[in-house]
């Protein structure tokens, strides 16, 4: 089929079988055009809680579909490629966060988003990019911390909480990748450009960055900063959303120190117009989870949410 005839496709199986379609900034251009809603983590958390379509089709990373399956059990939720994991969720398992919890009984475990059903099964709390500053600050001063598997995310929060958090040590290879010499030259013949990025970027590439936030946070500054031109220091998929919102701002994406490419993760271009057709046609692959783990994973989750609208961040 040709691109045009499988939008068409995935429209028609979309009213069809009463299916929502969830992406993630980071996907390619097509599947965030023909997606119900798009947005980072926490947005999508959200929509995956509230929506009563009966199947889900969940167009990220595989630890995203869990946490919508997680979020409606009782639902179908499907991911396209189900190959399509996350370096950063990869760095951590339940059995050895299990054992680093043995030895550190004293502390709760604090999880980014970005990590497996099991991952979440043996943390208090998860967090977002978008969240984790304001959770953090409200949890008791004396309270021990591990916080998982990010330590480049970690590392920043300490910085900015005046923490010290144990940290696991685990990375996003995409983000950890840039370098704060490459950053430097683009601002250096870039002036009137400032640099926007993740804080799952390491240190240095932080400490050169004129805007540090969550993917909804960089897009809501550059729709507000007075500037023409930004440097972005994140996942080239986002560059979709900043155009769409601002026609007349230019973008400059930062390379990675292993190519002069834009910055992308493999694992989230694994999702394709193709596979997404088959997999709303096929109802496969299914994210399918053990109830107790559900159970267990679903606590700090929920606890996440709670604590978020309690906190203002979310309503």
């Amino acid at each position: 089929m040709t691109e045009n005839e499988l939008k068409n496709e995935i429209l028609r199986l979309k009213k069809e079988k009463d299916i929502v379609i969830l992406g993630h900034y980071y996907q390619i251009d097509e599947i965030q055009e023909l997606s119900d809603y798009v947005g980072d983590s926490l947005a999508l958390a959200q929509e995956a809680q509230r929506t009563d379509a009966p199947i889900i089709v969940f167009c990220g990373v595989h630890f995203m579909a869990e946490t919508a399956k997680i979020l409606n059990p009782t639902r179908k939720v499907l991911l396209p490629d189900r190959n399509a994991s996350c370096s950063l969720a990869e760095s951590c398992s339940g059995p050895d966060l299990r054992k680093f919890k043995q030895q550190h009984p004293d502390h709760i475990v604090v999880s980014y988003v970005n990590c497996s059903a099991e991952v979440k099964a043996e943390s208090d709390l998860i967090c977002t990019s978008g969240n984790a500053e304001k959770l953090i600050n409200a949890l008791p001063v004396d309270q021990k911390i591990i916080f998982a598997p990010d330590k480049n995310l970690g590392s920043y929060i300490n910085r900015q909480t005046g923490r010290n958090m144990l940290l696991w040590d685990g990375v996003c290879t995409v983000h950890d990748a840039l370098e704060a010499e490459g950053i430097l030259k683009l601002k250096q013949s870039n002036p009137d450009a400032p640099v926007v990025a993740h804080p799952e970027c390491n240190a240095a590439v932080l400490a050169v960055s004129d805007f540090i936030g969550s993917t909804k946070a960089m897009l809501n500054y550059i729709q507000t900063a007075p500037y023409k031109r930004f440097i972005v220091a994140t996942e080239s998929g986002i560059l979709y959303e900043m155009r769409k919102n601002n026609p007349d701002k230019e973008f400059i994406a930062v390379s990675s120190k292993e190519s002069c490419a834009c910055l992308d993760c493999a694992y989230m271009k694994m999702n394709t117009l193709e596979k997404l057709y088959l997999c709303m046609r096929d109802e496969q692959p299914e994210i399918l989870l053990d109830a107790d783990l559900i159970e267990r994973a679903s606590r700090p989750i929920v606890r996440m949410l709670d604590m978020s609208k309690q906190l203002g961040i979310i309503k």
